[in-house]
């Protein structure tokens, strides 16, 4: 939450997988968006401006500059790791267990089962669970969620849809790119 009264702060930026809109608050980056054209990014300021009780501003102070640089980076293959600040604060509980595991512990270029990474984060046999926080996470592609897949070697799903799923992957080097 935003108890010392400053401003969420946001943009859209292109990307490898259409525009991204990026939220962050004093304690980091808060939120990733896919898609985000004028309905999406609308409904992402109402929905941010409710979650957060706080004022939101298009980028003023400078605090997106850092997130936008690894981005980019990102996409354009040169950046593995995101060593960024982030505010935690849109997920709690198991979700939050969940999220910053999958955050520090699945790297660049692998992947991981739902059922795995319940384990890893105290919850053997809460593989749909895991499912239901990967559907919840506000920082996609910085929180790798695409990196989670089923263990019987199917995709799984994703927020940003499949497409947008198999494209990261294939940055990552996980599966072919496609031909066209």
């Amino acid at each position: 939450m935003e108890s010392n009264g400053h401003c969420v702060e946001w943009t859209v930026v292109g990307s490898g997988i259409g525009p991204l809109m990026l939220a962050a608050t004093g304690e980091g980056l808060v939120s990733v968006f896919f898609h985000a054209g004028d309905a999406v990014r609308d409904r992402a300021l109402d929905r941010l401006r409710g979650q957060l009780g706080a004022e939101l501003a298009e980028c003023s102070t400078g605090r997106l500059a850092e997130p936008i640089r690894m981005l980019e980076a990102y996409f354009a293959g040169t950046l593995r790791e995101f060593r960024l600040r982030l505010d935690w604060s849109l997920t709690a509980g198991f979700n939050r267990r969940v999220l910053r595991e999958l955050a520090s512990g699945v790297p660049y270029g692998s992947v991981v089962g739902y059922g795995e990474l319940a384990g890893r984060a105290g919850q053997p046999g809460a593989a749909q669970a895991v499912g239901a926080a990967m559907g919840a996470n506000p920082l996609p592609v910085v929180v790798p969620c695409h990196r989670v897949v089923e263990s019987g070697g199917g995709i799984g799903g994703f927020g940003g849809g499949l497409e947008t799923k198999r494209r990261l992957l294939a940055l990552e080097g996980v599966l072919p790119q496609p031909l066209f």
